[in-house]
């Protein structure tokens, strides 16, 4: 069902919105999770340190997804906020054709690159198989990937959050329930959770396209509307290009950490890659509440109501940290429990890591989460140069110090230092800028 965005209170209006938002994130990434918690479980500690080897490569083809996604959804929830209803269905087809063709392209790169990714990271020889096994089925599935953002994002736009909510919590329980099939009934090892994401991913982006060109089709416009546009396609990039290179930056960087951890052994790998899922998980939510916050503030912006994006910033930090504590809570104090979900018999120092890593990072889910808020006004608001200037801030000081520290007497801990470092820093620069929007000099 579509929802406009520009009338109602601000804070019921996102709490509505964005709760099936957090629960689709949470449903989506049980897809990665699901996938490491199986080959932990199932196969070993070398097969999850090779799912969470390959899972930050997959990052960068999620990068382009999820800038497509949002590139499409800030410019559809401005015009289905004005009511300019045949450029919103034009503004479609213009992003569902060229995101085809980039997808193209990058499946020609993984299908030609990810061995030598894989080698420039570092991987040890004793999870590279399983690493370039995993690769090799994800790129396939790149399509589907790319299709499902879109239309998830066109949802979003209409105010619609609901439904890829129910097509995720279906579809991402069926994976679940797959991988282990694969992997324990068909003996399939890595090979079994790649294929088992690969058939759910396909499913659920076939039907969300199948149901979002429906709904598309019963707003009725007053004559044919143009199947592609230049201009539209660089309103599109205006926003999606920095979101690209936004998430493409963050992969890399994350990659450069990949590499410095791959140096300190599989053991160090595996409590990585259990806890990074774990902080993945907040992450991306926190991520994707600032996108419900981006299709508020464009459908906001315009409809030219200025004075409620200040209302809906502070309702984002409100929804936000409401969900920060018991997150902090759940990691700081038993994220030894959740790290067991991925093991059966984890080794000390595998352990010992991933403990460190979620007690060192979840203190600060509260200035991150204000952050990504800020950051999703920034973005609805097309503002994409001062959310670059602060995304760039966080990423390089995470990586430089990732790199220093990990050379101290730290060893691997210093590494999960940085984040708290860059994260900081970085707030303070997304909620300086949106001080500096033309809604804060809105008076009534």
């Amino acid at each position: 069902m579509n929802k406009d965005l520009t009338v109602g209170k601000p804070e019921s209006v996102l709490w509505r919105f964005c709760i099936p938002l957090f629960g689709s994130i949470i449903f989506q990434q049980l897809y990665n999770i699901a996938d490491s918690l199986v080959a932990g479980k199932f196969v070993g500690e070398n097969a999850l340190a090779a799912v969470g080897n390959s899972y930050e490569i997959t990052l960068i083809f999620i990068a382009f997804a999820f800038g497509c996604n949002i590139g499409c959804s800030v410019i559809v929830s401005t015009l289905f906020g004005a009511k300019q209803y045949e450029e919103m269905k034009t503004a479609v087809s213009t992003a569902l054709i060229s995101s085809g063709v980039l997808c193209g392209i990058l499946m020609l790169f993984g299908i030609l690159g990810c061995d030598g990714l894989l080698r420039l990271i570092r991987t040890p020889d004793i999870v590279f198989a399983d690493s370039k096994l995993y690769l090799d089925i994800y790129v396939w599935g790149l399509p589907f990937v790319f299709f499902y953002n879109i239309a998830t994002g066109i949802f979003s736009a209409l105010g619609d959050s609901k439904t890829p909510f129910l097509f995720l919590a279906a579809s991402s329980t069926i994976n679940i329930a797959m991988d282990i099939w694969f992997v324990t009934g068909f003996r399939m090892g890595v090979a079994g959770v790649a294929w088992a994401t690969f058939l759910c991913q396909g499913v659920s982006c076939v039907l969300a396209m199948v149901v979002v060109l429906r709904r598309l089709s019963g707003i009725g416009t007053e004559g044919a509307y143009d199947k592609f546009s230049f201009p539209i396609l660089k309103k599109i990039a205006v926003v999606a290009i920095p979101s690209i290179l936004q998430q493409s930056f963050i992969s890399v960087g994350n990659i450069i950490i990949q590499g410095v951890i791959n140096g300190f052994g599989p053991n160090v790998m595996a409590g990585y890659s259990a806890a990074v899922k774990l902080n993945n998980l907040v992450i991306t939510s926190f991520t994707t509440l600032g996108n419900g916050i981006s299709n508020y503030t464009a459908q906001n912006m315009g409809a030219q109501k200025l004075k409620r994006i200040k209302e809906g910033f502070r309702a984002g930090l409100k929804m936000v940290w409401t969900l920060s504590l018991p997150l902090f809570v759940a990691y700081f104090f038993w994220g030894k429990w959740f790290l067991y979900l991925f093991m059966n018999a984890p080794s000390a120092e595998t352990m010992y890591t991933g403990e460190m890593f979620l007690r060192i990072l979840s203190p600060f889910y509260f200035v991150i989460s204000a952050k990504l808020v800020a950051d999703g006004i920034l973005r609805g608001a097309s503002m994409m140069g001062k959310f670059m200037i602060a995304t760039f801030t966080d990423l390089t000081l995470r990586v430089v110090l990732a790199i220093v520290l990990s050379r101290t007497a730290l060893g691997a801990t210093g590494i999960w230092c940085a984040w708290p470092v860059g994260w900081t820093l970085a707030t303070g620069l997304s909620v300086w800028f949106y001080h500096s929007g033309k809604w804060n000099r809105v008076t009534a």
